[in-house]
């Protein structure tokens, strides 16, 4: 994963860095055993704070105990300058400063490496009288402190992006089930439901009229290439549709199950988002038509009002109890919102029932 190979190179130049700085600490055996056991102690203790402070940084966590291994880093890294010759701060202090940057706000964080800064360099020249050892000493403290912030940073800049990375590949997911979802109940509905009416209405027909009955059937097997077809379009993801088809195909299939149709259609071409949404209410609605209602007849129309086009698709036959929603209407709104506009069904006072779907024109 990029987020862990990012943290293994960060901890493996914090490390580096660490161990560069401790290897000078350990100078300190050229001044006596004595001062350089103080000194290794003293580095033991700053390496393992500054440890545990930046596994927790690289992570995105707070260290244990914080603030507290804050203060004991700080502590174990000026308290060698009251016990050494010349003070050892020069060499832990860098790490001390990216700790600070890294935990507190930068603001503050900053604040206190300036002031560290200041000490190093009053130390130092006061200690040694050397120019080049005090410019070390001032330059090394915001310099790794800025270093260790900004391989921290990157660090979770690299783990959060790979999150948001999995989450929207998962919304991808998701997104694609719920239009497969849609789509077929959409497109599948209303060619499983004409495919059951011409079955029935052939079974019926068999013995009285065969020629109709036949023609019933011819018809029952064209609705099922279509469907044969809509799922292949579904899988594909290519669901472009005509609202003008999709208004004659709906005419055919009413008229042929005895709904009396009359359909107005205004002339106007619309973007292709918005047309896709009309034809996919005007199935949606036939659907229902013909499952949840006993409609004798039943309007399409459409009309433009400024920027918006409204669809209304009206029958007489509503049931008194209806029957439960299987996500059409949910699936018809989403496709509305997409194009701009809204999607309403009421009952009317003459105890039909008006869908009403608006979009941009």
């Amino acid at each position: 994963m990029v987020s862990s190979s990012a943290r293994r190179l960060a901890t493996g130049l914090i490390t580096a860095v660490s161990a560069a700085y401790s290897l000078l600490a350990l100078t300190y055996f050229l001044h006596g055993p004595g001062y350089g056991a103080t000194a290794a102690v003293a580095t033991l203790a700053v390496i393992s704070t500054h440890y545990l402070n930046m596994r927790a940084g690289l992570r995105g966590e707070r260290p244990p105990a914080y603030p507290l291994t804050i203060v004991l880093q700080a502590f174990v890294t000026y308290l060698p300058d009251l016990l050494l010759p010349g003070g050892m701060s020069g060499v832990t202090a860098p790490m001390l400063a990216g700790t600070l940057l890294v935990f507190l706000p930068l603001g503050w964080g900053s604040a206190l490496v300036v002031l560290m800064m200041l000490y190093e360099g009053i130390a130092a020249w006061w200690g040694v009288d050397a120019s080049v050892v005090t410019f070390f000493y001032v330059t090394t403290v915001p310099a790794t402190g800025a270093m260790t912030y900004a391989l921290v940073r990157f660090t979770r800049m690299a783990a959060d992006l790979e999150e948001a990375r999995a989450e929207l590949a998962d919304a991808a997911v998701l997104k694609e089930r719920l239009r497969i979802s849609r789509d077929l109940h959409d497109g599948l509905g209303r060619s499983l439901t004409a495919i059951a009416l011409k079955g029935d209405l052939a079974s019926r027909l068999m013995e009285r009229d065969p020629a109709a009955a036949r023609t019933e059937v011819g018809e029952l097997v064209q609705v099922a290439r279509e469907a044969a077809q809509d799922v292949r379009h579904v899988a594909r993801g290519y669901r472009a549709l005509s609202l003008a088809g999709e208004v004659d195909r709906a005419v055919a299939l009413l008229e042929s199950s005895g709904v009396g149709v009359q359909a107005h259609l205004a002339d106007v071409t619309l973007p292709g988002r918005s047309e896709e949404a009309l034809a996919w209410a005007v199935r949606e609605a036939v659907t229902n038509v013909l499952r949840h209602s006993r409609a004798t007849t039943c309007t399409i129309t459409t009309s433009v009002n400024g920027g918006t086009l409204r669809l209304e698709v009206a029958n007489d036959g509503v049931l008194a109890e209806p029957g439960p929603d299987g996500g059409g209407l949910t699936g018809l709104a989403e496709r509305a919102a997409q194009a701009g506009g809204s999607c309403t069904a009421t009952r009317t006072g003459t105890g039909g029932f008006l869908l009403s779907v608006e979009v941009t024109a």
